[in-house]
C-alpha cells in the first residue's frame, strides 16, 4: 500500500487506469448497494443448536420460508414430520421429500396429508396423532402455511363455506392445536416442547376482530392481516390454556408458543401478492428484480428467526407468548393481542363455527355414503342383470345349436 502510494506521489496517476472519479464513483455505489444488500438481509441466526432425535411437525414446509425451515432444521438431525395438502404417495411430493433426506442427510422425513381447506382432514389426522398408547413424541409445531388473495381479485370461500384467507390462516390452525393440545400436554417434563407461529407485521393494520368482514368491506389485505392478529389472540389464549393444565408429577407446564416475524421476504406468497397473480405483474416484477433483490430478502434468510425460535434456549424457558423478529424479542404493536375479552370472545366463536361446520359436512358426508351405497347397489343389480342375461343368451345359443345339429342328423338319416 505505501508503494502505491508513493508511486502515485512521484509519478501521478497512472494513464492506464480509469478515470480516478470514475472508480471513485463505482467503489462508493458497489459499497452503498453492499451495506443496503448486508441490511435488507437481516440478522443471521447465532445459534447452532442439534435437533438430533426431535419430532417436529410443520405445515407449509414443500415451498418458500417453510422449505428453509425445513431443511435448516433436517440438517441439524431433526426428524420432519410434513403436513401437505397432497398424499405421500404423490409423484411430486415423494421426490421432493428424497431428494431434501438425500442433500440433508437425514432419513427422518415423513409427510401427513392434511389439507388446511378442510376441517374434517385436519381432525382426521390430528385425532391420528393423538389416539397412541404410549404418547408420541412431538417437541415442536411450526405453523408456516398460510395463503392470500392476490390484489384485485375476488372473495373466495373454501367447500366448507368458510373465507379462505381466514380459514387456513386461522381456523385450520386453532383446530388443529387443539386437538394436538393432549399431545404437547403428555411430553415429559425433560422434554423442551415449543409451538412456534409465525406472522406478519401486517397484523398491526389488521381491523379489530369484532369487526365482521362481508362481501362489502372485504379486501386481500385486511382478510390476511385480519387473520393474522387473529391467529397472534389465539395464540396467547393457548398459551393460558397450556399452562392451566396441571401436570400429574406437580410440574410447571414445560410447553411454550413463540410467535416469530420472518420479515419481507421474496417468498411465493409474496410474488403471488406484488404480481397481483398476473401474467403482466410477473413480467413486471422481473423487469424490476435488481430492485426486489437488493431490498427484499430472500426465504433462506427469512427462515433465520424462525430457526432461531425454534434452537435458542432460552425459549424453553420462562414465561410464553413471546414475540421474535430479527432473532431478538421485540413487544407487540397492538395492546389486543394480548386482551383476554377478545381472546374468549374470539375462541367462543370459532368453536361454534367448527362445531356447526363440521356437523354440515358430517350430514354431508352421510347423505353422500348412502348416495355411493345406492350407486353400488344399482350397480351389482344391472350386473345380475347382465349375467343373467348373459347366461339366458348362452341357453338359447345351445339350444339354436342343439335344434340344428339334430335337423343335419335327420338329414343325413333321410
Amino acid at each position: 500500500m505505501l508503494e502505491l502510494l508513493g508511486y502515485l506521489f512521484h509519478d501521478g496517476y497512472p494513464a492506464w487506469l480509469p478515470d480516478p472519479w470514475l472508480l471513485l464513483t463505482v467503489i462508493v455505489v458497489a459499497l452503498v448497494i453492499y451495506l443496503i444488500k448486508t441490511y435488507s438481509n437481516g440478522v443471521s441466526n447465532p445459534i447452532e443448536g442439534k435437533m438430533h432425535g426431535k419430532v417436529v411437525m410443520i405445515t407449509g414446509g414443500t415451498s418458500g420460508i417453510g422449505a428453509a425451515v425445513t431443511r435448516g432444521l433436517a440438517e441439524r438431525g431433526a426428524q420432519i414430520v410434513l403436513l401437505t395438502r397432497l398424499p405421500p404417495s404423490d409423484t411430486f411430493l415423494a421426490d421432493y421429500i428424497g431428494e431434501l433426506r438425500k442433500k440433508t442427510g437425514n432419513a427422518m422425513i415423513y409427510a401427513e396429508q392434511v389439507d388446511l381447506t378442510d376441517l374434517y382432514s385436519v381432525r382426521k389426522f390430528a385425532t391420528k396423532w393423538v389416539d397412541n398408547a404410549p404418547p408420541r413424541r412431538l417437541d415442536q409445531i411450526i405453523l408456516c402455511a398460510a395463503t392470500l388473495t392476490p390484489p384485485g381479485c375476488k372473495r373466495k370461500e373454501s367447500e366448507q363455506g368458510i373465507e379462505e384467507t381466514w380459514m387456513v390462516n386461522y381456523v385450520a390452525n386453532f383446530h388443529l392445536l387443539g386437538i394436538l393440545s393432549p399431545a404437547l400436554r403428555a411430553q415429559p417434563i425433560d422434554r423442551d416442547v415449543r409451538v412456534i407461529i409465525p406472522t406478519c407485521a401486517s397484523y398491526i393494520s389488521s381491523p379489530f376482530l369484532g369487526e365482521e368482514l362481508d362481501e362489502k368491506k372485504w379486501t386481500p389485505g385486511k382478510a390476511y392481516a385480519r387473520s393474522k392478529l387473529a391467529l397472534m389472540v389465539f395464540g396467547q389464549s393457548y398459551q393460558k390454556h397450556l399452562d392451566a393444565y396441571k401436570r400429574p408429577d406437580g410440574v410447571p407446564m414445560n410447553a411454550r408458543v413463540t410467535f416469530v416475524d420472518p420479515g419481507l421476504s421474496r417468498s411465493p406468497g409474496f410474488l403471488r401478492w406484488v404480481t397481483r397473480g398476473t401474467f403482466w405483474g410477473l413480467a413486471l416484477f422481473m423487469a424490476t428484480y435488481p430492485l426486489h433483490w437488493l431490498l427484499i430478502k430472500d426465504s433462506e434468510r427469512g427462515a433465520q428467526a424462525i430457526l432461531y425460535a425454534a434452537m435458542e434456549p432460552s425459549l424453553g424457558r420462562g414465561y410464553g407468548g413471546k414475540l421474535i423478529k430479527e432473532c431478538m424479542e421485540v413487544d407487540f404493536a397492538r395492546k389486543d393481542v394480548k386482551d383476554e375479552a377478545v381472546a374468549k370472545k374470539l375462541w367462543e366463536s370459532t368453536d361454534k363455527l367448527i362445531e356447526k361446520t363440521e356437523a354440515e359436512m358430517a350430514a354431508v358426508r352421510v347423505l353422500q355414503k348412502k348416495q355411493k351405497e345406492m350407486e353400488e347397489e344399482e350397480r351389482q343389480k344391472a350386473e345380475k342383470v347382465e349375467e343373467i342375461e348373459a347366461l339366458v343368451g348362452s341357453i338359447k345359443k345351445g339350444q339354436e345349436a342343439a335344434k340344428a345339429k339334430s335337423r343335419r342328423r335327420n338329414k343325413k338319416a333321410t
